[in-house]
């Protein structure tokens, strides 16, 4: 027995009772399941929601940034709105190598998208791909076929200016090298008549049409600028004009007169090749001038050189002349004559008329 304590009674003894075992029944594990499964189940819910918010937000994202592509029938889209950044439009829809990308086509199917946007009455304007649409309406006039009735299309987001579409019309052929000079300085000259441009001045739009392009070629296409607003209304053939050839003319310009000539002869040709040689007859005509003449004459202070024994200064208003011989024991008819000669003969030369 328990040793009692000072009470007088000890501890009683009490046996731990044993722990009853209680295992679930099939109902309580079908009520379990049930409710773990629907948990499971709210939980992937809940996910798949988050994520269907997160991919609504991602191309709400990208369709304003104008990634999403559509399919468009050709008939919704017009082609009038923006000028075209290629000369003789008709020439290229029949050239080879529309019939090459027509073929390519028909083959393998659109692979790259145009871009349109939305022009002022609503309807859709063509911006960049003329010739894959181009393709697309030959293909489906002359087969028949509604799968060349349609077209992917990325849709421009926003209100870009017109001169930002003006530089991504000719961004892509620009990259492709696939524009001649004359079909670049053009584009400048149609921008800058373009009253939603907002710039008038050419040489200025050459930075912004082609602000990528190296100097040097920003500079020819100056040029050509400039020629095509002398002459290009008489140039049968302005895409065939050279780099080389286009920048000679442009130097050799230097009168409305001589515009005027060349125009004349410019609207007798018949072929690329009489246009050519008309224009470089022009510039061999201009070399041909006296270089004395082709030099503007820059003023100086004072320069001073010898003939013969005679040294001569001059300067602004004076001309100097210090020799030995006495020139007042000389009669005077004869230094008037003298200096009537200098005279003449000054007013003679180039850059000297306003003495």
């Amino acid at each position: 027995m328990a040793k009692s304590n000072k009470f007088g009674f000890a501890p009683l003894d009490v046996d731990t009772p044993a722990r009853r075992e209680r295992s679930v029944g099939p109902m309580g594990a079908a009520v379990r399941e049930a409710a773990e499964s629907l948990t499971d189940a709210t939980d992937a819910k809940v996910e798949k929601r988050r994520q269907n918010a997160k991919d609504a937000e991602a191309f709400r994202a990208a369709q304003d940034e104008g990634r999403v592509l559509i399919v468009l029938e050709l008939s919704e889209i017009s082609t009038d709105d923006l000028p075209r950044d290629r000369m003789d439009l008709d020439a290229v829809a029949v050239s080879d190598e529309m019939e090459e990308l027509k073929a390519s086509i028909r083959e393998r199917g659109q692979k790259e998208p145009i871009e349109v946007y939305r022009g002022p009455d609503g309807s859709f304007q063509l911006k960049k791909g003329w010739r894959r649409f181009t393709a697309l309406s030959q293909l489906l006039a002359e087969t028949g076929d509604d799968r060349f009735g349609t077209i992917t299309a990325r849709v421009e987001q926003g209100e870009d200016g017109r001169l930002a579409r003006y530089i991504d019309m000719v961004e892509e052929n620009v990259v492709r090298e696939d524009l001649t000079f004359a079909e670049m300085a053009q584009v400048v000259i149609t921008a800058a008549h373009d009253d939603g441009v907002g710039e008038p001045d050419p040489d200025a739009l050459v930075a912004r049409l082609y602000g990528s392009l190296h100097k040097m070629k920003k500079s020819y296409i100056r040029s050509f600028v400039f020629l095509l607003s002398q002459v290009g209304d008489a140039l049968p053939f302005p895409k065939a004009i050279s780099r080389n050839l286009g920048v000679d003319v442009s130097r050799a310009f230097k009168s409305q007169e001589a515009a005027a000539a060349l125009r004349e002869q410019l609207l007798l040709c018949q072929t690329a090749d009489e246009q050519n040689k008309v224009l470089s007859a022009f510039v061999d005509a201009a070399k041909a001038v006296p270089q004395i003449q082709k030099k503007k004459l820059e003023p100086r202070e004072k320069f001073e050189f010898h003939v013969g024994s005679l040294k001569v200064t001059a300067r602004r208003g004076e001309c100097r002349i210090v020799s030995k011989d006495d020139f007042a024991a000389l009669p005077k008819p004869l230094l008037e004559r003298a200096i009537k000669a200098f005279e003449d003969e000054l007013r003679a030369g180039p850059g000297i008329k306003s003495l």
